[in-house]
């Protein structure tokens, strides 16, 4: 029902999207194989650019049996390693992606929300040219003030950060945790630099909020379609309003943002 909802939304603003597939996601349906099929279907058929991707992947063999099934983007975390075990593990799964034709981000500096994380971690520019360097990824997300799964859209990013990080990686800047952050921030750290802007956590509370209010409107409904089908349209807007916001086609932005793509979690 998400993965169409998104799908939906970027076939109304007409603008690609990447559709993601988090670790937990796949164990929740029992394996890799029937979300990626699933996914990678909806990409085929859809009317803009669709990119299934996988997102916080800490198991190798995971990231091995994606590109197996045909994922051909794939997040690498071993954020939670020391750096230098960072830097050993993610060099040598950027190998094995790269020759397999796909592209692969990782994670420089915890951001807060998975596992234990330090307050006010930031990711130093300087370990971030060298982490780019040594291990070849082509995408790197980095601390820079937002939390996995915030509720409330307060966070507040350090726009001059992710400038700096922008102007010295050779790579696109994403940002983990946009659920947290108001359309206005979303705005400035891209137009400071960030391409890649993930949102889950906020579009599930889109969908279960409509759900809710479906079935309080209808509490004899018993049709998984009827009670869905409300969700599944407002996640759809929500796709289509925040990619407006995203490209810069809504007040909050300024036109001409650049080349930005936006990871939403199915």
């Amino acid at each position: 029902e998400v993965a169409e909802a998104i799908v939906a939304g970027a076939e109304a603003a007409e603008t690609g999207v990447i559709l993601q597939l988090s670790q937990n996601a796949i164990a929740f349906h029992g394996g890799l194989a029937p979300a990626a099929s699933a996914a990678l279907r909806l990409a085929e058929a859809a009317r803009v650019d669709v990119v299934v991707h996988l997102d916080h992947a800490t198991d190798e063999p995971l990231v091995d049996e994606a590109l197996a099934v045909g994922i051909r983007s794939v997040m690498f975390d071993a954020a939670h390693l020391t750096d230098a075990e960072n830097l050993e593990r993610t060099a040598a799964v950027a190998a094995r992606v790269h020759a397999a034709g796909a592209w692969i981000e990782a994670e420089l500096g915890e951001i807060g929300g998975k596992g234990a994380h330090a307050p006010g971690v930031r990711t130093d520019v300087a370990e971030a040219a060298h982490f780019v360097a040594t291990t070849g990824v082509d995408a790197l997300a980095v601390a820079v003030g937002s939390e996995h799964a915030m509720r409330e859209r307060s966070a507040r990013l350090d726009e001059q950060l992710i400038a700096e990080l922008a102007a010295a990686l050779p790579v696109p800047l994403v940002l983990h945790g946009s659920s947290g952050v108001a359309d206005a921030g979303i705005d400035g750290a891209v137009r400071a630099g960030m391409r890649k802007i993930n949102i889950g956590t906020h579009l599930n509370t889109v969908l279960t909020a409509a759900v809710r209010d479906e079935l309080e409107r209808d509490p004899d409904a018993i049709d998984p379609r009827r009670w869905l089908a409300p969700g599944r349209a407002a996640v759809a807007g929500e796709v289509h309003r925040l990619l407006d916001v995203i490209t810069g086609r809504v007040v909050t932005g300024i036109v001409a943002t650049g080349n930005v793509a936006t990871g939403v979690d199915a």
